[in-house]
């Protein structure tokens, strides 16, 4: 792996510990072994170093805060590249309490970028947006020139985040690049997002509380697709750029919904409708013809990765059950679904 045609020897990933950030240190780890990883994470409620178990050699592990700046730029010294997935994601979680989303979702984007300013040795930060900062559009495609138009305190908050970094591109001439990924789903997703919250809710054979008339439309990106194309922009991505990651797999919660059951062999019984969540998009679309011209495209289609997400699931009964048992996800439940 090469950026600016010199070899990539150290990545930090924060956030490594979360979902998409341990499937990309899982990948980095496989396939470029004798890349140096330095995974930073906090651990908060989604942060589970179980999702790395087995990874050794090679690899660090740095508990900290991206709020905290002695504490990341020790943490990036001799580094080549940043790749930063630390946020707090959930907009449910965002609607009941949207300080911590500012906090760590812009001012520790903030902490990053000036300690990558200070170090002066990173060669490229690749900030990790989301398609949500768009906000919702009823037909046609997002395309990275389109405004964005944020609906929740998260995808604000994401938004806030995403801008910053290019500013510090803008400003400071920092070698830094945006990715803004489609919903993500995939083994080691912590079971509050849509897909593992249903299938490990069906799997105890508990009712599936779907916001609305689950008519709302989202574009599904397998996070092995996610992961390769965060590395293909490491390799070809231009800094100042930003890059949609689309899979043109629109689904609507109701399709998926069913998906899942079918997949279990549950009832559609388990189905029971809710109030639609405050400020809920109906659709989000992206045009990812940037990244059709770094190379990249999906491979997963969503039938074969939800059938592989199910799978996982089933097989890992143990990982999901301590998760659920904990009391601030519970409690989380008990105020918006029970």
């Amino acid at each position: 792996m090469r950026v600016k045609g010199q070899d990539v020897k150290k990545i930090m990933v924060t956030g490594g510990a979360g979902f998409i950030g341990s499937n990309f240190i899982r990948h980095i780890h496989k396939h470029f072994p004798d890349i140096e990883l330095v995974n930073y994470d906090k651990l908060t409620y989604a942060g589970n170093l179980e999702n790395l178990a087995g990874i050794e050699g090679g690899y660090v592990f740095v508990q900290g805060d991206i709020q905290d700046a002695d504490r990341v730029a020790t943490a990036m010294a001799g580094v080549d590249v940043v790749v930063n997935f630390a946020a707090e994601t959930h907009v449910d979680r965002s609607i009941h309490d949207p300080g911590d989303f500012i906090l760590t979702d812009v001012y520790g984007v903030f902490v990053l970028l000036e300690a990558m300013k200070k170090n002066g040795q990173v060669k490229l930060f690749v900030h990790v947006s989301t398609d949500e900062v768009y906000g919702s559009i009823a037909d046609g495609f997002f395309n990275e020139n389109s405004p964005l138009n944020p609906s929740s305190p998260y995808a604000a908050s994401k938004a806030g985040g995403d801008r910053l970094a290019y500013a510090y591109f803008k400003t400071f001439d920092l070698p830094v690049l945006i990715a803004r990924p489609a919903n993500n789903y995939g083994p080691y997703q912590y079971p509050e997002k849509l897909i593992p919250f249903f299938i490990t809710r069906a799997l105890q054979d508990q009712t599936l509380p779907l916001y609305g008339d689950g008519s709302n439309c989202r574009d599904w990106l397998y996070v092995e697709d996610t992961v390769r194309g965060i590395l293909a922009l490491v390799e070809k991505g231009e800094p100042g750029q930003a890059y949609n990651l689309g899979a043109g797999q629109e689904c609507s919660n109701n399709d998926v919904t069913r998906q899942i059951l079918r997949h279990l062999g549950k009832p559609e019984s388990l189905i029971r409708a809710v109030a639609d969540r405050k400020g809920h998009d109906f659709r989000y679309a992206l045009d990812w013809g940037k990244m059709r011209g770094l190379g990249w495209q999906p491979q997963t289609g969503f039938t074969e990765g939800l059938s592989r997400t199910v799978e996982w699931y089933l097989g890992h009964r143990d990982w999901w059950r301590k998760l659920i048992e904990k009391q601030n996800f519970q409690s989380h439940l008990r105020k918006n679904y029970e």
